[in-house]
């Protein structure tokens, strides 16, 4: 383990709530120096008044500049972020990597909702994960025997996750007049943000019986059907990791495929993800894409709901990256793939053309798709989550050990000196 003495971590931009700001007090507990760089009001909002705070108010051109200098001005020797992509995070890391500094990725979990993803270096298209294979993985196992972890029966993180975010535009709405400079990572303004989100607060009882209506309608349809997982326009792994710009270019070629492909009594599904706030008109593109390729009357559109119910007799699943495919994987539900993942392996990823997908899917490896989730589970998976206060006591009772170790979790692992893994079905 490193000496905390010896460690000054730099913490940028996390995730909504007091996540960041527990985890940097734990670190000074165990003898760390931490800084955390906010670039609006409500980074600074989150940090609780926390020791440490540095503001950053210039413009976004001078960040790396800034960001090299407090290098070191405090001497770091750790940097902190959530997600890797967003460009005051990219620019971060190619500073840092230059200079030979341990980068701390923290994501949502690859295995989500029950855990939380802890990488160093990159996540998502830039992990680690992207360059082993299944057999590398199995070896690494050899001298584990840690029976797979179940999850728990909830942590209730959505509502949280809802809260945290409202609280946190708002004071990017009414409390950011100290950060005029700051531009935020995604396309939308702030305020047409906000508005999107609070229509969809107001519509949930609506959206809540739409989305009842859709999935009991295929649920009693008695019709074979496959399932398109979509993904949030604005996030990062189907911006940075995948073909293709918009999401009505991937509803284009799922639809296509369907129709060259699927046997004429099959429909198909898509379903949209949970945060999905109408910035996109994902209903009437899929409508219009569906009459142009003359299978309106078999395709369908579920708002958000558990995937579960969806999965439950879905014979196929398709996706541009999204994590829910882990979902179809433990089912063994044949999977075709569009960008990068940490999951894209062939043997349990299907390498066939979409038409021929959809008319005989290949089934996935199921075995060695259990020896992958077994490998994430012994490495980056940490079980907790962000949001809920039961899921953060679970994340923080492992992850500030893992931060301190001398080896990442992958590395550990493989050298034998990976610590004892939380069982989640008895974590409180």
């Amino acid at each position: 383990m490193k000496d905390p003495n010896q460690t000054r971590y730099l913490f940028l931009q996390g995730p909504h709530g007091p996540f960041f700001h527990r985890l940097g007090r734990m670190l000074r507990a165990a003898g760390a120096e931490v800084w955390r760089v906010g670039f609006n009001a409500g980074d600074r909002a989150f940090w609780f008044g926390g020791p440490g705070y540095i503001p950053y108010r210039d413009a976004p051109e001078h960040w790396p500049a800034t960001f090299a200098a407090l290098l070191d001005a405090h001497d770091i020797t750790d940097i902190v972020l959530y997600g890797d992509t967003r460009p005051v995070h990219a620019q971060a890391v190619e500073v840092a990597r230059a200079r030979g500094l341990t980068i701390h990725v923290f994501e949502e979990g690859y295995l989500r909702p029950y855990w939380v993803s802890y990488e160093r270096g990159g996540s998502n298209g830039h992990s680690r994960l992207m360059d082993m294979s299944v057999p590398d993985m199995k070896r690494a196992l050899e001298m584990s025997e840690m029976d797979v972890p179940e999850p728990p029966a909830r942590w209730g993180d959505m509502k949280s996750h809802v809260f945290y975010g409202a609280l946190y535009h708002w004071f990017l709405l009414f409390r950011n007049g100290d950060y005029r400079n700051f531009r935020p990572h995604r396309d939308l303004p702030v305020w047409t943000e906000t508005l999107l989100y609070t229509r969809r607060l107001m519509l949930m009882p609506l959206l809540a019986l739409d989305r009842m209506t859709a999935t009991a309608r295929i649920k009693y349809g008695g019709f074979p059907y496959h399932l398109a997982l979509l993904q949030l326009e604005h996030d990062a792994s189907f911006r940075e990791h995948s073909p293709f710009k918009t999401m009505k270019d991937f509803l284009e070629i799922v639809i296509d495929g369907f129709a060259r492909g699927a046997p004429r009594h099959h429909h198909l599904v898509f379903k949209a993800h949970p945060l999905e706030n109408g910035r996109s008109p994902l209903r009437r593109i899929i409508r219009e894409l569906s009459r142009e390729h003359g299978v309106a009357a078999r395709v369908h559109y579920v708002r958000g709901g558990k995937l579960a119910r969806l999965l439950d007799h879905a014979k196929t699943a398709v996706t541009v990256n999204s994590t829910a495919a882990q979902q179809v994987l433990w089912r063994n539900i044949p999977l075709k793939v569009f960008g990068s993942a940490v999951y894209n392996k062939p043997e349990f990823v299907s390498t066939q053309s979409l038409p021929e997908f959809f008319a005989q899917p290949a089934r996935p490896d199921a075995k060695a798709y259990r020896t992958y989730r077994r490998y994430l589970l012994e490495t980056s998976q940490v079980p907790g989550g962000f949001y809920s206060a039961r899921g953060r006591r679970a994340l923080m009772r492992q992850v500030v050990d893992m931060m301190l170790a001398a080896e990442d979790p992958y590395d550990a692992l493989s050298t034998g000196k990976a610590g004892p893994r939380q069982q989640l079905s008895i974590v409180r």
